[in-house]
């Protein structure tokens, strides 16, 4: 890489660290890829040296980002104690750290929507207090759900002001994970899991949101625990469940009534145990048996009624893929990771002004 001073320009060095975490990158591993010292990339990162034209642009070249990344405004924050984390095993500090890249680009993509289209306002209730099962109960009664079984995850979600993304494959280990941002919820799903399992996680991360502000630690509480608890009850509500699931059922009747909630067997095997409309050697005997079962049905997953409407009115407008990827200073991959695949297959080959004609600001409506 050069360095030759007549050959300086402007440069964020919060950005280069910011793609770097995104591609689960420590400074030494990408020190390599550029071929040159760990300093060298530390230099960069601490403002202490500033990339000429040709560092950039390899730069962006080794980690994927268009050369105007590096040079734009400071990135959002966004720490890991305001995170809550959904894996499965304790996750290495660099694919945490990927994971809140991901977040941040999030957080920056979400800005360039509410400056184009009027989203959704927040209506998320914070429960300080109460049993998970209270505050699913809360949620419920302020969405109007009543004690039916809950629509689609992800569209109630953004109805009422979540802004909810997606995973790339390159965090197959994070379930899911949610924060709030400057008065704004958001919630990231893994779309490698089943459809089940997904619509689970949103509902474990909107329990996070209500009652932990988004992951804050709780002393001497397992606020995993209470994430689940809160999903279970917000998925299937006791008067639902107990009306339509008779006492110590069989494993085909468990079975048959899964698709009424969109849950697992076990999930909602777990749940008849919390309303004890199960025995303890009933509830043994069927995670048993569910145990050997393919739970996985043919549930199409969840995916954005919010984003495929943006899309849709961008495609009207003849935005493509890359002009849209373009004023978001990212490559068209790195955007689709995030937009539940959604980018490439609702915008065709045209191109037109990104704006709406004068100026106007698009009206999303989510039913």
């Amino acid at each position: 890489m050069s360095t030759r001073k007549n050959d300086l320009i402007m440069f964020t060095p919060a950005r280069l660290k910011l793609a770097r975490q995104r591609r689960q990158l420590t400074a030494a591993a990408l020190a390599r890829e550029l071929d040159v010292s760990p300093r060298f990339v530390s230099d960069f990162e601490h403002g202490r040296r500033v990339p000429t034209e040709t560092d950039l642009a390899e730069l962006a070249r080794v980690l994927g980002f268009p050369v105007e990344f590096f040079t734009a405004a400071e990135p959002a924050e966004l720490t890991e104690d305001v995170v809550s984390f959904r894996a499965r095993a304790k996750l290495p500090a660099r694919r945490r750290a990927g994971a809140l890249a991901a977040g941040r680009l999030a957080i920056e993509f979400n800005a360039f929507l509410e400056r184009r289209f009027t989203l959704p306002d927040v209506d998320v209730p914070v429960v300080a207090a109460g049993s998970p099962s209270a505050a699913a109960d809360a949620v419920r009664e302020q969405w109007q759900l009543g004690s039916k079984p809950a629509p689609n995850l992800v569209h109630l979600l953004e109805a009422h002001g979540v802004r909810v993304f997606s995973l790339g494959v390159d965090h197959t280990d994070v379930d899911a994970f949610s924060f709030w941002h400057e008065g704004t919820p958001y919630v990231f799903l893994n779309t490698a899991k089943s459809a089940e399992h997904g619509r689970f996680d949103a509902a474990h991360e909107l329990g996070h949101l209500v009652l932990h502000g988004g992951g804050r630690p709780v002393a001497g509480v397992d606020v995993e625990a209470e994430a689940d608890a809160f999903a279970s009850a917000m998925l299937m509500p006791d008067v639902d469940v107990l009306t339509y699931v008779p006492e110590d059922p069989s494993k085909d009747q468990v079975l048959r009534a899964c698709p009424r909630w969109r849950v697992s067997p076990l999930a909602l095997t777990r749940r008849l145990r919390e309303l004890r409309q199960v025995g303890d050697g009933v509830y043994r005997a069927l995670c048993a048996d569910l145990a050997r079962v393919d739970a996985d049905s043919d549930q199409a997953r969840e995916s954005s009624q919010l984003l495929a409407k943006v899309f849709r009115a961008l495609r009207e407008q003849g935005v493509t893929p890359h002009e849209l990827a373009a004023d978001l200073m990212l490559s068209t991959q790195e955007l689709n990771n995030i937009v539940f695949g959604l980018v490439v297959t609702a915008l065709p080959g045209r191109s037109y002004a990104l704006r709406t004609p004068g100026g106007r600001t698009a009206h999303l409506r989510l039913v």
